[in-house]
């Protein structure tokens, strides 16, 4: 018997919505990166993008456990020298909302070209509403 390979043309691509409210981070951005990768499936092939769409709602209210909130410290670079940029979490929630799930959830897709198109399917609002209604998204269980 022969181990079937999923073709880029085959895969059915679905939409699902996760609501971040007072969900632990880490913890949801695995179920979402998961889903992103398609590793939910049984036709998951790591060489091709099998992953579905993901809508993250509420991620304003995500929940960072024991002392993150003052401790935890998000580092950019700005290309030019002496150019390290940090910033506690705290302060990371209050200008961009949504950076700390795009953060981590990015943190935990392949690199790449193929990592990139996968974090395209990542779709992330810092409050309950969204434009994504018409694709009928499921809910994703967390």
């Amino acid at each position: 018997m022969k181990t079937k390979s999923a073709k880029a043309a085959e895969v059915d691509r679905r939409w699902f919505v996760v609501d971040a409210k007072d969900k632990v981070l880490g913890r949801l951005a695995t179920k979402v990166a998961t889903v992103l990768r398609g590793k939910h499936k049984p036709i998951y092939t790591p060489h091709t993008d099998t992953g579905d769409f993901v809508v993250v709602i509420n991620a304003a209210e995500v929940r960072l456990t024991g002392n993150k909130e003052e401790g935890k410290i998000y580092h950019r670079h700005t290309g030019w020298a002496g150019g390290l940029v940090s910033r506690p979490a705290h302060v990371i929630r209050q200008r961009k909302p949504t950076q700390m799930v795009e953060d981590a959830v990015w943190g935990m897709l392949p690199k790449g070209a193929m990592g990139r198109a996968m974090y395209r399917k990542l779709k992330v609002y810092p409050g309950a509403e969204h434009p994504h209604a018409g694709q009928n998204p499921e809910v994703l269980a967390v």
